[in-house]
């Protein structure tokens, strides 16, 4: 493959962090990945620093069999591309390495599945590329300091395909959904430039004076 076309087929793939944003908050995922914003704030940084504490060490000898750190990964079926924080290569009494993704978060699990579904789309690149099938792997959240075990059932293998076939046409859509406050509104690093209260409430303001003048 020559230097031109492997660059093409690279801006072709979607990053796997896209669909953790996308399940946590759509215009998240359109501020990051159409409009290319980022801010950063403790939370982040937090998070950050646990990352470059997980991806420094470099590959070693575990008794589980070999742990790699900050892995490249590729999906050409699914047309995905990311890196995983930690893949441990488990023994098997196969006579192969069972590929065991770890994702590192710095927070606590959340309600919805957008951690689970990065972590499945992690499984997906790696199944491909090693040719194994993985059966589950592990979320890490430093808040907890507890290492959630994630089953890649049926279900999330499903509700995982579904959501890259939707955030691949919400991306080439190009359009960045209005803001809806909430809770996680607080916690996110995009707040000052999402502006999610003083959108939402001018959004209030003009179908008030809608219904107003239509009185």
């Amino acid at each position: 493959m020559s230097g031109a076309s492997y660059e093409n087929e690279i801006e072709d793939l979607m990053p796997v962090s896209a669909l953790q944003h996308f399940v946590f908050c759509p215009r998240q995922c359109a501020l990051i990945h159409i409009e290319r914003v980022w801010a950063d704030n403790i939370f982040t940084v937090e998070g950050r620093i646990l990352h470059e504490r997980v991806h420094e060490v470099e590959g070693e000898a575990a008794a589980v069999g070999r742990v790699e750190r900050g892995l490249p990964l590729r999906s050409r079926k699914l047309g995905l591309i990311g890196m995983a924080d930690v893949v441990e290569f488990r023994k098997t009494g196969k006579g192969y390495l069972q590929p065991f993704p770890v994702e590192y978060k710095r927070g606590k699990p959340k309600p919805e599945l957008c951690d689970e579904i990065q972590l499945c789309a992690q499984a997906f690149c790696l199944e491909e590329m090693t040719d194994v099938s993985i059966p589950e792997g592990a979320i890490f959240y430093g808040k907890t300091r507890h290492r959630h075990t994630v089953h890649f059932t049926t279900k999330l293998r499903e509700e995982t395909k579904r959501t890259v076939f939707q955030v691949r046409e919400f991306l080439a859509l190009g359009k960045t959904p209005p803001p809806t406050y909430g809770k996680k509104c607080k916690q996110c690093s995009l707040t000052d430039l999402c502006l999610p209260k003083i959108i939402s409430r001018g959004k209030e303001v003009k179908q008030y004076l809608s219904r107003v003048v239509d009185l």
